[in-house]
């Protein structure tokens, strides 16, 4: 970065590099982090619990999955600026409509492995369980749950990852993270620091994105029981 000595003041004559943006920029660049991992954590959680109870509710009606993975894969297709707008009206701007927004995102690739994770499990294993006296719920909660588990984690991890991509477009209706960085750069994109604006925006995004990916691998492993783990 060069600078130009004034009378009264230092004026830069051009733009810091991007390691000098960021530590310039530091204090600003972790808040920002921190609030985009909190939203993440938000938004995966509540995707995590509507999401399979919604896969243990219908999975064995053929209808009712063709249904909610309907509707899901419907919600999908919006494009995600417009689902983000849509909630600005009866929410207004901040975090909400872009936690609204990113949880209708996320509820198809966690329900519908949840339902494919429910149907793999081998019938004849659970027709077992049911003639050692074992009651349909304990069945589920014990054996068929557990044997479905890694299918259903490969869902959230999926599911986390479409969240983390469009969770940049909710900076446009007020949320969190490094998305506004993301957004204000492309804004005043050929302006004094839009460059390091946009790379700190993108490339914070994806470094976390990888972040989080390699703790649902590690997640997986070991809640997975130990004979289905590869």
């Amino acid at each position: 970065m060069t600078l130009v000595k004034t009378e009264d003041f230092i004026v830069p004559l051009t733009p810091p590099s991007l390691l000098e943006f960021i530590g310039l920029q530091r204090e600003k660049i972790t808040l920002a982090v921190i609030a985009q991992v909190e939203l993440i954590l938000l938004v995966m959680a509540i995707v995590s619990v509507t999401a399979i109870l919604t896969g243990l509710l219908v999975w064995k009606s053929n209808s009712a999955s063709e249904a909610i993975t309907g509707f899901w894969s419907i919600v999908f297709t919006i494009p995600s600026l417009a689902m983000c707008v849509f909630f600005i009206g009866p929410f207004g701007l901040g975090w909400l409509p872009a936690v609204i927004a990113l949880v209708l995102y996320g509820q198809l690739p966690v329900v519908r492995n949840t339902i494919v994770g429910l149907r793999s499990v081998d019938p004849a294993i659970m027709e077992s369980a049911a003639a050692m006296g074992m009651k349909p719920f304990t069945v589920l909660r014990k054996i068929q749950f557990p044997l479905a588990w890694p299918v259903i984690m490969v869902g959230i991890r999926v599911s986390a990852m479409l969240i983390f991509g469009i969770s940049a477009i909710a900076a446009y209706v007020g949320g969190p993270g490094l998305g506004d960085y993301l957004f204000s750069g492309l804004a005043n994109l050929g302006s004094f620091n839009s460059m390091n604006q946009t790379l700190v925006g993108a490339f914070g995004i994806t470094i976390l994105a990888l972040i989080f990916d390699g703790l649902f691998v590690f997640v997986r492993r070991i809640t997975t029981p130990r004979g289905l783990r590869v």
